[in-house]
Formats: structure tokens, C-alpha cells, sequence
């Protein structure tokens, strides 16, 4: 299943890390960003909107590969998977949270942060695998080194990365695309700034 995910990582460049406080704006906000030029799109399960969210744009919008993020256990993992979540995505992993990925048909993105981690996921089948915090946890230089011995792994970065910093990560040889928010900021949701948000994921878009 990370090969399909793979497919969709690397031609993402840049994935908005959505949080949606209400369901009605879920599909504008998808259309706004897809409009950009960003249709891989990962939705926080920090609301109660998330799974809704995730049910509309999965629905009414088949251009867009809608994930879910912050998938903390296997119910958070059962419960994108009816949404319609055509990946998942974790900060972190438990042995809990990887034994119901295994029997799962949707990917799963779990993330490291440093060199045991990553290898703790390499020998569970994860050669893609989500950096977080990735500016906390060293960055760019972090990466760097992470690369020579477990070249085999490529990461989608995540925590502290917006657009003075994107390019930098996506110039690494293991950094397959990006995460962030900047594009659908919290302010431009709640304002309903549809046009902004698109010119936004235009610049992104750039960046790939």
C-alpha cells in the first residue's frame, strides 16, 4: 500500500495540513486549493468537522486525494477509512496504531523523528515516512544526515515549514514533498478568502 501512497507523495511537491472548524466550508476551501494547483490535502483530525470534511471532498471532489492527519490509534484509523481518507497520516507511531494499519487498505504516513524511529519503521515495510516536528527535531541538517544511512528512506517533512523554508527541504534527495498550513491559514478560512488561498496554493504549487 506505500507504493500507492508513494505515487501520490511525489507528485504532491507541497500537502496543506488543513484544520476545518466547520463542515460547510470544507468543500470551497478543497476546490480553492485544488484550483492552486494542490490536490494532495491532509485534514487535522483536531475538530469535529474533520470527518465530515473528509466525507464531502472525498464525495464531491475527485480530483483531490484527501488524507486525514493527527490519526493517533486504530479508531482514528477506522474512522477516516469509512470518511472515504485516502491516506493517513500519524506525528508518530505505536505498535497499536501499526498492527491496524496492517490490516488496512488505506496507506498510513507514520511519523519519526529520529534515526531509531525511522528504523523502527523501516523494518515494519515504512520507506515513506513523515519527519515530525521537522524544525524541532533538526531540520534540513537533521535530514541530511538521516540521508546517508538510510538513504532508502524518503520523507514528507512537517512541523515549522513555510514558504522561506519549503524549497530548502524539498532540495533534499529524501524529502519527497512537504507539509504545511500557510496557504489555509485559520484567518483566511474563517474569512472565507477563497480567492487568497488559491494564490497562495499557486505559490506552492511552484515550489514542487
Amino acid at each position: 500500500m506505500q507504493k500507492n501512497l508513494a505515487e501520490v507523495l511525489e507528485q504532491a511537491g507541497v500537502v496543506p495540513v488543513l484544520v476545518i472548524d466547520k463542515v460547510e466550508d470544507a468543500l470551497p476551501l478543497a476546490e480553492a486549493l485544488v484550483e492552486g494547483g494542490l490536490n494532495v490535502l491532509e485534514v487535522t483530525l483536531r475538530t469535529e468537522a474533520a470527518l465530515g470534511a473528509v466525507e464531502q471532498i472525498a464525495k464531491h471532489l475527485p480530483g483531490a486525494h484527501v488524507g486525514t492527519g493527527t490519526v493517533l490509534n486504530g479508531d482514528d484509523l477506522r474512522r477516516s477509512v469509512d470518511a472515504g481518507a485516502s491516506f493517513l497520516v500519524s506525528p508518530g507511531s505505536t505498535e497499536q496504531l501499526l498492527d491496524a494499519a496492517a490490516g488496512c487498505d488505506v496507506p498510513l504516513l507514520p511519523g519519526a523523528a529520529n534515526p531509531s524511529e525511522v528504523m523502527r519503521l523501516l523494518e515494519r515495510g515504512y520507506r515513506y515516512q513523515k519527519f515530525f516536528p521537522a524544525e524541532a527535531a533538526g531540520g534540513v541538517p537533521m535530514l541530511k544526515s538521516i540521508g546517508g544511512p538510510l538513504a532508502q528512506v524518503k520523507f514528507c517533512p512537517t512541523g515549522g515549514i513555510g514558504p522561506g523554508n519549503a524549497a530548502d527541504y524539498l532540495a533534499l534527495a529524501n524529502v519527497v514533498c512537504v507539509g504545511g498550513s500557510w496557504m489555509a491559514s485559520a484567518d483566511l478560512v474563517r474569512d472565507r478568502n477563497w480567492a487568497e488561498i488559491t494564490r497562495l496554493a499557486k505559490g506552492a504549487s511552484a515550489l514542487k
